[in-house]
């Protein structure tokens, strides 16, 4: 990858719905020649997928929170977090926990459940989000 690749990253990353003709005017590209550079980081797996931010409070879940969790039961975890529709996130960690999970919902009852419906595979500390100063920050590629 070079410098082009990079900004290309960073303009797709603010802004994933960008046309190929605007992409290739903020890189000193054709559009065709953006398109073409895209293509190869998708297959090469350095573009995943595009998503979109939603704002929590518009679609019903207003509650976030991170879920600290220490467990030998890993796979079980995992797999009982892969089936819960409120966890967004799950990160395998280092160190006094073994994972963190982020939960969005609807209410402090449902957080309470997911906490409660995991006590059976280990210890859990929960971390309420009371705001997000800095969320969804894209990957800098400059210092």
């Amino acid at each position: 990858m070079d410098i082009t690749d990079l900004k290309i990253l960073e303009e797709l990353q603010l802004n994933g719905r960008i046309t190929m003709t605007e992409l290739g005017k903020k890189v000193a590209l054709t559009a065709p020649a953006a398109a073409e550079r895209i293509r190869k980081m998708e297959e090469k797996d350095v573009i995943r997928n595009y998503t979109i931010a939603l704002n929590p409070e518009k679609v019903n879940k207003p509650i976030s929170a991170f879920i600290l969790f220490d467990t030998e039961k890993c796979h079980q975890f995992v797999e009982y977090c892969k089936t819960y529709p409120d966890v967004v996130e799950c990160h395998r960690l280092a160190g006094q926990y073994s994972y963190i999970v982020r939960i969005m919902t609807s209410s402090v009852a449902k957080l309470e459940d997911f906490i409660n419906n995991t006590m059976k595979y280990g210890k859990s500390s929960t971390l309420i989000t009371l705001s997000s100063p800095i969320d969804g920050r894209p990957i800098q590629f400059h210092e």
